[in-house]
């Protein structure tokens, strides 16, 4: 969806508050170790091709498919994960190294069907727009305001209530995403990101055709639709819940501040440790958007370092899942409603 803009929300510079004393201090946590990142690669990179191996074994030796497709949700977790050291790489935080960043974002874009480049682009702008209401449309969940869905046409509010069904985000979303998507460039793409597309592609051409000589296509594609796709859905839950959550922060151009977008924008999810590791620790998303070059193996160390980021009322697992009936941003009321909201609006 493109950015929206109106008369009530001109695109000026917005206003900027005062910064907080600890926003300085959390710089002290971007410093990237080394250490850290290739045991990360190593408890990451090491069991999922070791589940792809138990996986291949089990499909050629004839064993029970829901044997083979509950593997894959573990596997799917490890997907997971090894696409948050791809957002670290993106963010230049992973490795002190740009190069070395580069080339294991490359890698693990190919690994979770993702362009590097294009991806890093489309990322940074999400971080430079978040809960800007003029300038939505890139690298978020579309979002209309209670006044913009009430105003638009029939045609727009049925195509918005089927977008934000959770079948088609979280079931059709990773097939249209990461199999279709992210095979083209968008129109305007400059030289880095298109080649960036092209060689994902030609390497999972690639990896398809090694694949077919040797596990056979028909092997690989048993292992690698479900682990993609079961991992896409779980990471665009994350990428939803981060910032559509109920107490969330959206404001106008003028009166957007980024370090109050980042705060109170987007979501302290804190999930059981097993599934906080297995996310790479994003879950700590304010602490993320506040700091960006924080890699993820700091994260955790940064939240218990400065209370004013503990402050932040955490959103549980199971709080988490009420936001699947949020739709809309009331700006009155200045939080997320459902559908439901409207009919008390028109009787009211």
């Amino acid at each position: 969806m493109a950015p929206t803009q109106s008369p009530e929300h001109p695109t000026s510079a917005p206003a900027r508050a005062s910064r907080p004393e600890w926003l300085a201090a959390m710089r002290a946590f971007e410093r990237p170790s080394l250490r850290k990142a290739l045991w990360q690669m190593l408890d990451t990179f090491v069991p999922y091709g070791a589940l792809w191996a138990l996986m291949v074994l089990l499909v050629r030796q004839g064993a029970p498919y829901g044997l083979v497709l509950l593997l894959s949700v573990l596997a799917a977790g490890f997907q997971v994960r090894i696409f948050i050291l791809f957002h670290d790489c993106c963010h230049g935080s992973f490795f002190r190294s740009r190069r070395a960043n580069s080339v294991l974002g490359t890698l693990a874009g190919v690994l979770t069907f993702t362009p590097f480049r294009e991806w890093r682009l489309a990322h940074n702008a999400h971080h430079a727009t978040v809960a800007d209401l003029d300038r939505r449309g890139i690298g978020d969940v579309t979002t209309l305001t209670v006044e913009e869905y009430r105003s638009a046409p029939l045609l727009r509010r049925l195509r918005y209530r089927a977008y934000r069904h959770p079948v088609v985000l979280f079931v059709l979303g990773p097939v249209w995403l990461f199999l279709l998507s992210f095979r083209f460039f968008p129109k305007g793409a400059k030289a880095p990101e298109r080649r960036s597309v092209l060689v994902t592609n030609l390497a999972l051409a690639a990896l398809a055709l090694v694949s077919s000589w040797t596990i056979g296509l028909k092997t690989y594609l048993l292992i690698q639709l479900p682990v993609l796709l079961i991992g896409g859905a779980f990471g665009i839950w994350l990428f939803y819940v981060q910032h559509q959550f109920e107490r969330g922060y959206w404001a106008a151009h003028p009166a957007w501040d980024p370090v109050e977008a980042s705060l109170k924008g987007s979501s302290y999810y804190k999930l059981p440790k097993v599934l906080q590791w297995f996310s790479g620790n994003i879950g700590l998303h304010h602490v993320h958007h506040l700091r960006p070059r924080i890699p993820n193996y700091n994260l955790q160390r940064c939240l218990e370092s400065l209370p004013a980021l503990r402050d932040v009322e955490p959103l549980t697992l199971w709080k988490s899942l009420r936001t699947l009936r949020l739709r809309l941003w009331d700006e009155r009321e200045r939080r997320m409603v459902g559908f439901a909201a409207l009919r008390k609006l028109s009787a009211s």
